[in-house]
């Protein structure tokens, strides 16, 4: 009985000592994540000082997204045998002098698709394509765009600002249509990352092929752009419209967004989409006259791997 008394009160120490260990190191946990949190806000405060110096700030960030297939008699889908494979890739970058008196802000969007579907029913006897099966990757996304904004300081959020902003295609007919937007106005800076730009006065060179659908006029443009980084959240918002003071179906918009989640280091998870509204290439698609197109709105999404430089 003794034994017994002994052997239940050994372990009932060893179960309460392991408590307290346990409980232990949970209250040096909390402590230490303490320690870590003040540590982090400091180095965010101190981050915070370092970007409100005058001076250039540059960065960029992206998604690479894709897919690669092979089926070999899969009966269930029409086309048995087949290779398939995506390939997108979007780079937002953006290079920026602040100065007490002026600034020059520089902006790159570009996003680029490729797909290609091997049908190998397709293929001969031995082996080789026919003529008209196409083993290669087909450009399916195309955007490219740039721009620069340069103002002088008239009040605290307010600018005298002159941008040029260019828009074409570089996989596939590059600069057919391209478009050029010269003009003058104000840049409002309201809160910090978030530039507004109101150009009244505003040429918007087209240059195409087609100069039945595609034509230059003079109007007013109007930019939004929001990029910040918080933690490991990258996000940018760019909304861009020219408002034609000749004819309303030469007016047009393209709003695109993008997302960044770092998971580790420079490499993360990403998702980008982008919405435009172009009655000139509506009406050059659908090969008819500009009053006869029917507008509908543009949109992509692509979803992949995110990088930051």
């Amino acid at each position: 009985m003794k034994k017994i008394f002994l052997t239940g009160a050994l372990l009932l120490g060893m179960v309460s000592m392991n408590a307290q260990t346990k409980e232990e190191l949970h209250t040096q946990k909390v402590e230490k994540q303490a320690v870590a949190d003040a540590a982090q806000a400091e180095a965010n405060a101190l981050q915070a000082q370092i970007d409100a110096l005058p001076g250039w700030r540059k960065g960029a960030f992206g998604t690479i997204g894709g897919s690669i297939s092979e089926f070999s008699n899969w009966y269930s889908q029409s086309a048995a045998n087949n290779a398939s494979g995506n390939i997108g890739i979007t780079v937002n970058g953006f290079a920026n002098l602040i100065e007490e008196k002026f600034f020059w802000r520089n902006n790159l969007n570009v996003n680029l698709g490729w797909v290609k579907l091997d049908d190998k029913a397709n293929d001969n006897l031995d082996g080789t394509p026919f003529e008209v099966d196409d083993k290669d990757f087909d450009a399916t996304t195309d955007v490219f765009n740039i721009s620069s904004l340069y103002g002088r300081n008239i009040a605290k959020n307010l600018a005298v600002s002159g941008l040029a902003e260019y828009r074409t295609t570089i996989l596939d007919n590059f600069n057919d249509p391209g478009y050029l937007d010269v003009g003058v106005g104000l840049t409002w800076t309201p809160i910090e990352n978030l530039i507004v730009v109101a150009h009244p006065l505003n040429y918007n060179f087209v240059f195409a092929k087609n100069d039945a659908v595609f034509q230059s006029s003079l109007g007013a443009k109007i930019v939004a752009d929001y990029t910040r980084q918080i933690g490991a959240i990258s996000f940018k918002s760019n909304f861009s419209t020219f408002q034609s003071y000749e004819d309303g179906d030469l007016s047009n918009f393209t709003w695109i967004n993008s997302f960044g989640y770092n998971l580790w280091k420079m490499i993360g998870v990403g998702f980008d989409f982008g919405l435009r509204s172009n009655k000139q290439e509506a009406a050059n698609f659908q090969d008819t006259t500009l009053s006869g197109a029917d507008n509908k709105l543009q949109s992509y999404w692509l979803v992949g791997l995110n990088y930051q430089l």
